[in-house]
């Protein structure tokens, strides 16, 4: 088995390791205007999280990448997300930082960001071997929904119900994968299509739900999978079926269904003999000059 498998299969004993956790933990308190700030997988949680926070009434949230983190503008707390808490961008990000409390959420305890950082959270029990990220960001994820209110014991479940079923689709009778978001679960769409990409080196796209008929529409086909993350509108299923594609809406249970996308990575990398564990041309972590 390979690490990543491992590390997908232990996804809903972590989660539900970290939501005991949450409560007890310093993250940015419910009311006060958070930025939240990553890389890659660490982006797509972090917007996930921005949009769910607000909706739960927690305080107003912004998600940027740490490239792009705006200048002169306040917030009460900055949050980071890194799994190995070494990536160049966050580092810069903290350390060019002025203000606001700066809170890290990390794998690794003893890494440059938790140095830097004022508050530091680790979760060195969801770390992994594998380059590809998947559990360490769904546990940070978790924790965070879990710290603004919301309850993931259904997800938890869902995920098991997910791990132990048959796949929904062969993934090599498809040449290209979309995923399709709404809300808070824009950011999952977006972290599916990148495990397609990173493990399998698969044509993999994500967009908002009602935005693919404005385009991306076009290009459905016998040979396209969509995939829908989240409540779905039923008309929209039509549409894509009326292209010859195939529309997978399976648990309504957002995480559940990237743990999903997590198993269907996994397996077009196997058919395709590739190492989903370490995918070409990238490392464990951006680390600049």
């Amino acid at each position: 088995m390979s690490a990543i498998a491992h590390e997908v299969a232990s996804q809903p004993d972590i989660w539900r390791r970290a939501a005991d956790l949450a409560p007890d933990l310093p993250l940015p308190a419910r009311g006060l205007r958070l930025a939240v700030a990553g890389c890659g997988t660490s982006l797509y949680m972090a917007q996930s999280y921005a949009v769910a926070r607000e909706q739960a009434g927690a305080g107003e949230t912004d998600a940027f990448a740490a490239s792009e983190f705006p200048t002169g503008r306040s917030y009460d707390a900055l949050l980071v997300i890194s799994r190995s808490g070494t990536t160049s961008e966050v580092l810069e990000l903290l350390r060019s930082h002025r203000g606001a409390p700066t809170v890290a959420l990390t794998a690794v305890p003893e890494s440059p960001v938790a140095e830097v950082a004022d508050t530091v959270i680790s979760l060195p029990f969801a770390d992994e071997r594998s380059v590809v990220q998947t559990r360490f960001a769904t546990t940070a994820l978790v924790l965070l929904l879990t710290h603004a209110g919301l309850d993931l014991s259904p997800s938890i479940e869902a995920a098991r119900r997910v791990l132990e079923a048959p796949l929904p689709i062969d993934p090599a009778e498809f040449r290209r994968f979309q995923f399709l978001g709404r809300g808070w679960t824009n950011g999952l769409a977006s972290e599916a299509a990148l495990k397609l990409r990173e493990a399998a080196q698969a044509w993999a796209e994500a967009y908002p739900a009602l935005e693919y008929r404005h385009g991306p529409i076009s290009l459905g086909d016998p040979d396209t999978a969509v995939i829908a993350i989240g409540p779905f509108d039923a008309t929209l299923g039509t549409d894509i079926r009326a292209t010859g594609a195939t529309l997978v809406d399976p648990d309504p249970s957002p995480l559940a269904t990237l743990v999903l996308a997590h198993r269907l990575a996994i397996r077009l990398a196997e058919i395709r003999g590739l190492d989903p564990d370490l995918p070409r041309n990238l490392t464990r972590s951006v680390v600049l000059p």
